[in-house]
């Protein structure tokens, strides 16, 4: 049975903020109620008020004037298009999460089905983040994080590869300037190498760091390194999942959104979305920071997220000739205390990337990023690379991540609604954890609906050739093959023509100009767009055999051409 010391944790709410905040043990959850002046209050008390990495939950309604719960954003689209349809796993989300899920049950003879509120998959933190596939050298045993981490690390090779996705194993250094440290962390390093079983652990020399990253700061005396780090694209990884979930019979709805759900004796049996209600057997909550909504609607909320925000900034390519792992400074101040940093990332597109920050907000949504967090980045991340330089930035973005009170996955069936599994609070290593979850998960949904195996199943995502990574002689015979791949459309990425047209046939086809640039790349250098944008349009255009006026950027409200009174376009 699960227990908690109320009492304990009452104290040090009192002391912190008197008689504004209570606590309560209700339904094996630890409820929060009451008022404070601020959002940083509010989450400080969630956190003082959680059991790190405990099954006994936070649920914090603490309430705050100005930060109140803001509606989701709903798609504008309004159909029928799923009214009626029955299956036996019904997925909310369109992440990492969820598009893993999805293909790992294809192995399964089951009817799924995946629904995603956005126009495209991975716009959420799984498309928002830096990438990097970690060692789990900060994680101690006891958590999920840990459980899942060092074998969904050792699966990214086998993975990659048969969705053909790229994917490098760079190494990554973690680094200190204090000598005087190097006894206390060798101990560190080495409990978690023979302890926790990060057993690529070593401490690196201040010569071996001079050798292998010269242009990292000279100053630094040693570093804790792990050469299983690596660096993948997250949301091309993520869309070859639902791809391949795709290819193996699986369905996905994007611009569909849960609106409710009908309980009767404790099971979901009805979901209604914007596109008709559907019928499920099971239902999975892979929906991020919507997470603890969804639980709401299921009647089975028992944790709370408390959504958190990251900025990463891309460099030009010419950067990453500089420096070819993963390397952060350890102990300097910048990123917040709930950040793995990321540092200085090679990204497997060969470009620098650099954050992320972390900063708590109650906004689920709103992925502005600041002037302030760009520079709170760089000022942190010079200390690692002194060459760093904000002129060089390409482009930059935010996320916005997921994480509970006790900060650990939440990978279990429902409480009080018995159909219903929950993958939440999926923050990072979300993205190195995905490929061991999805397993686990999958094997559990499909004992329980008794499903037998998929006879058809092809774990081999059956990708179009990509021009920059062959060979002239490769290049030559395929262009011999395909013209289409003789035709230049982007330069700086080297993409053709017959990429595009890949992308705009490929099993989860996004024929708008971020789909098209999402999948293949065009847009992503140096000139972002500039010059292969209209290029772009115009081959959507004529695949989709439409007037120019209706392609979009992202999504059904985002026109790109508009048409003149005269009839121009403009």
């Amino acid at each position: 049975m699960l227990t908690v010391n109320i009492g304990k944790k009452e104290k040090k709410l009192r002391k912190r903020f008197g008689d504004r905040v209570s606590i309560a043990l209700e339904d094996g959850c630890i409820v929060l109620r009451g008022e404070l002046g601020s959002w940083s209050e509010v989450v400080e008390a969630g956190q003082l008020a959680a059991e790190p990495h405990g099954k006994i939950h936070v649920v914090n309604d603490i309430v705050c004037p100005g930060t109140e719960p803001q509606s989701m954003r709903l798609p504008s689209l309004r159909d029928t298009a799923l009214e009626g349809k029955h299956c036996d796993v019904l997925i909310i989300g369109g992440g990492i999460s969820g598009c893993s899920i999805a293909r790992e049950l294809s192995r399964y003879d089951l009817k799924i089905l995946l629904l995603e509120k956005e126009s495209d998959l991975a716009m959420g933190a799984s498309g928002r983040n830096d990438g990097e596939v970690h060692p789990g050298v900060d994680l101690s045993r006891g958590s999920l994080k840990h459980k899942y981490i060092r074998r969904g690390n050792r699966m990214y090779d086998e993975v990659c590869r048969e969705l053909s996705v790229a994917f490098r194993r760079v190494g990554q250094y973690a680094c200190f300037e204090d000598r005087r440290l190097k006894p206390f962390i060798w101990l560190y390093a080495m409990k978690r190498k023979y302890i926790d079983g990060i057993s690529d652990t070593y401490i690196a020399s201040a010569k071996e760091l001079r050798e292998k990253a010269p242009n990292l700061n000279g100053s630094f005396a040693f570093a804790i390194a792990n050469p299983s780090s690596g660096s993948v694209s997250p949301y091309n990884l993520t869309i070859a999942y639902a791809d391949n979930a795709v290819e193996n019979g699986a369905e996905i709805s994007l611009n569909t959104a849960v609106l409710s759900m009908r309980r009767e004796k404790g099971r979901i049996v009805a979901v209604e979305t914007n596109r008709g209600t559907v019928y499920p057997e099971i239902v999975v909550n892979a929906s991020g920071v919507f997470a603890d909504v969804v639980a709401e609607l299921a009647g089975d909320r028992f944790f709370t997220i408390h959504p958190r925000r990251g900025t990463n900034s891309i460099l030009d390519r010419k950067c990453g000739a500089r420096f070819a792992a993963i390397g952060s400074v350890v102990g300097a101040k910048g990123t917040g205390s709930h950040t793995k940093g990321g540092g200085i990332v090679h990204t497997a597109h060969d470009n620098l990337l650099v954050g992320p920050d972390a900063v708590e907000t109650f906004e689920r949504e709103n992925t502005e990023t600041s002037a302030e967090s760009i520079a709170r980045v760089f000022a942190k991340q010079r200390i690692t690379m002194p060459s760093l330089s904000e002129r060089d930035i390409i482009t930059y973005f935010t996320g916005v991540r997921a994480p509970t009170y006790e900060e650990d996955f939440i990978i279990e069936w429902g409480r009080k609604t018995e159909n219903i599994f929950h993958v939440a609070g999926i923050q990072s290593p979300g993205l190195t954890t995905a490929p061991a979850v999805a397993q686990d998960v999958s094997r559990m949904l499909a004992e329980r609906l008794g499903a037998s195996v998929n006879k058809d199943f092809d774990p081999v995502r059956k990708a179009a050739p990509v021009l920059r990574e062959l060979s002239d002689a490769e290049r030559d015979r395929l262009i011999k093959e395909n013209p289409d791949y003789g035709i230049m459309i982007c330069r700086c990425e080297e993409i053709s023509k017959g990429e595009i047209l890949a992308a705009l046939r490929s099993p989860v086809c996004v024929p708008t100009l971020d789909g098209v640039k999402r999948r293949v790349r065009p847009g992503m250098g140096r000139c972002q767009g500039g010059f292969c944008s209209p290029l772009v349009v115009k081959l959507i255009a004529e695949e989709l055999g439409i007037p120019v006026t209706e392609v979009r950027k992202a999504s059904a409200d985002a026109p790109i051409v508009f048409e003149g009174r005269k009839g121009k376009k403009v």
